[in-house]
């Protein structure tokens, strides 16, 4: 900056080429212009509101090499207002990590899409994360399901949805919308083992 040289940076991929790129430091990557990109939530395919985390889509209708809803597999958001620049294209917040969230637990492998499945069983249920925890020299898991609903049977019926879909067993904990963190994790892997 001393010398008035910024370095700036991109987002792309091998398969599609440039997906996004800043005009200003710190302002957001504008998305490029020739692709269309959504932000969903990881393991449904659903697409979260604008400012929420979640899995990168991106449509390119290139002749060459088109690619319908590519699943990047990164973490981003969609951000409000435009570019300091003055570019009015929408903007993402840049890459917030992988959205791959799949855990071993107690032998098997538990998906998003898995804890997808449990959440699309209860409408009551607007958001949700699993967490694993390391208790008692053993794996415990809870689905935590934000809801404006909580009632005992509402989380009977969400721990048969668990088994069904997970084929293990899991704690509920019912808690009040916006309670879960805005980071896009489906499974939260929180194990400690000292």
């Amino acid at each position: 900056m001393e010398r008035g040289i910024y370095t700036l940076q991109c987002y792309a991929t091998a398969d599609l080429g440039l997906i996004a790129y800043e005009s200003s430091p710190d302002s957001g990557l504008i998305i490029d212009e020739g692709i269309y990109l959504e932000v969903v939530r990881p393991g449904s395919g659903d697409p979260v509101a604008d400012g929420d985390v979640g899995e990168v889509l991106v449509t390119t209708l290139n002749p060459d090499y088109p690619l319908i809803r590519f699943a990047t597999g990164d973490l981003s958001a969609i951000m409000g207002g435009q570019s300091d620049c003055g570019r009015t294209n929408r903007r993402i917040k840049g890459w917030m990590g992988r959205a791959d969230q799949t855990a071993k637990i107690r032998g098997m492998f538990v998906h998003p899409e898995q804890v997808n499945r449990v959440v699309q069983n209860h409408p009551e249920i607007q958001k949700a994360r699993l967490t694993i925890e390391w208790i008692d020299e053993s794996d415990q898991m809870t689905l935590h399901c934000e809801t404006d609903l909580p009632s005992s049977s509402l989380c009977e019926a969400i721990a048969n949805s668990i088994r069904e879909h997970c084929k293990l067993r899991g704690d509920v904990n019912l808690v009040t919308p916006g309670s879960l963190a805005n980071d896009g994790l489906v499974i939260e892997d929180a194990r400690k083992y000292d």
